[in-house]
């Protein structure tokens, strides 16, 4: 059906994939329907904090800037990571570093932006906090893909995915030594099935003739081993709403 410059096709019935014309269509559609669901989250219960997870890379990057222009009570939304690379978080290929330039500036600045990695703390101490946090459970929680299909920090035949899939917890710390898409950054905290699921809103944003062909290909099985990214329509609860643009 259409619905304004967007196509949207079932897939699968646990996906949606939501065509965009352009870049600019998409990154502005996907803000609106974030910014939608915390304000709408904040409606129906006044005195909660409507909590969003976001991931790292480059695609987000204009998602976050339209975001960012949203006119939302920030003061109390809770902004917190899919994953992050074991890095101080000023670094520049940290994905706080990424969120710092991209998401939190101007009014979203008054966000309360929950880190994983912290200084002067160990992993396991930093994977605590996390799964202190997630005792909140997100509300929604913004998916990506590599090339690889990993999506979070969970790689193909990664040596810990099998720990990934079955713990009851919503974060790990994870070891992607010899995975290629993890380049030189094999310590991780990822978040787990187990965090995804409790999500109202669960999407996948992606970019590119390169990433919708692999998509096709991903969605022709459900095992995780293979392509990791699966988890994010296999995993019980919402329906996994794709957002793509050539």
């Amino acid at each position: 059906m259409r619905e304004g410059q967007r196509t949207i096709e079932r897939w699968l019935p646990t996906l949606e994939f939501h065509i965009h014309s352009n870049e600019d269509v998409w990154k502005l559609a996907v803000a609106a329907i974030v910014a939608r669901a915390l304000q709408e989250r904040r409606r129906l219960t006044p005195s909660a904090r409507p909590r969003l997870l976001v991931s790292g890379g480059s695609t987000p990057a204009p998602v976050f800037r339209a975001l960012s222009q949203s006119t939302l009570d920030w003061p109390h939304v809770d902004i917190a990571l899919v994953d992050e690379r074991w890095l101080p978080s000023t670094d520049p290929d940290s994905n706080a570093h990424l969120v710092r330039e991209h998401l939190l500036r101007g009014a979203a600045r008054d966000a309360r932006f929950e880190l994983l990695a912290r200084p002067n703390r160990s992993i396991e101490t930093a994977v605590s906090d996390a799964n202190l946090h997630a005792k909140h459970p997100a509300d929604i929680v913004m998916l990506g893909m590599g090339d690889d299909g990993h999506t979070a920090s969970l790689f193909p035949r990664m040596r810990d995915l099998n720990r990934a899939l079955a713990t009851p917890l919503a974060y790990i710390a994870v070891d992607a030594s010899g995975c290629p898409g993890a380049g030189p950054w094999p310590r991780r905290i990822s978040l787990t099935p187990a965090g995804l699921a409790p999500a109202g809103v669960r999407m996948l944003l992606i970019r590119g003739q390169q990433k919708r062909a692999l998509l096709e290909r991903v969605v022709k099985g459900t095992d995780p081993h293979e392509y990791p990214v699966r988890l994010a329509f296999t995993t019980p609860g919402a329906i996994l709403q794709v957002h793509w643009c050539a």
